[in-house]
């Protein structure tokens, strides 16, 4: 496969995987909108950070 099309592929999954991210980070927030604030840190530094993990692979891929 070409490197154009592996990019291109490659975009529109990370694309799509970051509006479902969104969308989960978006529900589990608002069923925690009454928690305490620290609770609210910590789940959106890790919703923040996380979303990169499982597109590890998607990146790896990309590039070769």
């Amino acid at each position: 496969m070409s490197p154009g099309a592996r990019r291109a592929i490659g975009a529109f999954t990370i694309v799509a995987w970051l509006v479902a991210w969104v969308a989960a980070a978006a529900y589990v927030g608002d069923s925690i909108a009454d928690a305490h604030p620290l609770v609210h840190l910590a789940f959106y530094a890790v919703a923040g950070v996380a979303w990169v993990i499982p597109l590890k692979p998607v990146f790896t891929w990309m590039k070769d």
